[in-house]
């Protein structure tokens, strides 16, 4: 792992790469939550910013009249926000979460095989038509995602910790490095049976590495393959309206 200038390198099944300041600033997300929104609407809704891959935004039933917490929910490559929202639906709206869930540009996140680009531009316009209509708890604004969209969490979410206090990822792959901002808590789980991205080259790796760059990591593996079994899913909701 790269150290230099605040930054951390990239970690993608042990190896270690430096990302330019183009790149950095790709990476930078320009919304953010206003004061004296109030949250209107219910149910889940598409925002209507795309027209064939667009997001959408799922409120909690019951939301009262507080700042709700927001999780900006990524899916895995190949999939869609309507996908990955309708698999953490039961568990989001367990814990009152609002979750705003887009579909990236191509087949998965920009960063994975690429640059930083078209899929920033994307989530931050629709972070914006969210912070319009939804009373956000900055505290509790979380970005998290499962398998490719894992890894574009804590890629995004390290560059934009100053947004996003708590990344989750369930089964990332690695991280693509760049200059963090702010220091946002981290929960990752992975399946110690998985095939898919192999715990010992992927989170056994991420989270030391983490955890050495000063990051308050919670870390869950447990018995099984490149999935997110409910016990796990449940876990990474009531971590992100944990206040402590």
């Amino acid at each position: 792992m790269a150290h230099t200038a605040g930054a951390i390198g990239s970690i993608a099944l042990g190896s270690a790469c430096a990302a330019s300041e183009l790149q950095q600033s790709r990476a930078r997300i320009s919304a953010r939550p206003g004061a004296g929104v109030k949250t209107t609407g219910s149910g889940s809704r598409p925002l209507g910013l795309g027209d064939k891959r667009d997001a959408i935004l799922h409120l909690p039933p019951k939301y009262g009249e507080g700042a709700l917490p927001l999780l900006v929910l990524l899916h895995g490559a190949g999939g869609s926000g309507t996908g990955i929202l309708n698999r953490l639906m039961t568990f989001a709206d367990e814990s009152g979460v609002a979750v705003l869930s887009p579909d990236s540009r191509g087949s998965t996140w920009d960063a994975i095989s690429g640059n930083f680009g078209a899929d920033v531009t994307f989530i931050s316009k629709a972070l914006q038509a969210t912070f319009e209509s939804v009373s956000v708890d900055p505290e509790r604004l979380a970005l998290g995602g499962f398998s490719d969209g894992a890894t574009y969490a804590i890629s995004l979410g390290l560059q934009n910790g100053d947004l996003f206090r708590r990344i989750i990822a369930w089964s990332p792959g690695f991280f693509v490095g760049g200059e963090s901002h702010g220091k946002p808590r981290l929960f990752i789980s992975h399946g110690t049976a998985d095939q898919i991205l192999p715990i010992d080259r992927c989170s056994r790796v991420i989270v030391p590495a983490l955890k050495k760059a000063g990051y308050d990591v919670t870390f869950r593996q447990f018995d099984g393959g490149h999935e997110m079994p409910p016990a796990i899913a449940r876990a990474g909701m009531q971590w992100l309206v944990d206040k402590t």
